[in-house]
């Protein structure tokens, strides 16, 4: 269960990086920012879970907890500003050492 979170998840996260990069380059306008929301909360969803089944299989499950951290964090950074993607960028590498240590 807890590497299909983990699939899944990273899935979304691909797919959620993609959308905003497209957004930062102009290739897209309004109608992906919904879609771009709905993706990034169920990133967070994903993260979560990922971490509450690495701690109930006895898995590492502290290397999610800075990755949620930045993910919840995102909010404060103004959409389309260097600070928000450069920190998206750290979240996704952040969440592929996540997954990487704790498969």
């Amino acid at each position: 269960m807890y590497h299909l979170a983990l699939g899944v998840t990273s899935l979304l996260l691909t797919v959620l990086t993609v959308l905003g990069l497209s957004l930062q380059l102009g290739w897209r306008r309004s109608a992906a920012r919904w879609p771009h929301h709905a993706l990034y909360f169920l990133v967070i969803a994903g993260t979560l879970l990922s971490g509450l089944l690495a701690l109930l299989g006895g898995q590492r499950w502290w290397p999610w907890l800075p990755v949620l951290a930045l993910l919840l964090g995102m909010g404060r950074t103004r959409a389309g500003s260097r600070a928000h993607w450069r920190l998206a960028l750290l979240v996704s590498a952040l969440w592929g050492g996540a997954a990487f240590w704790t498969w």
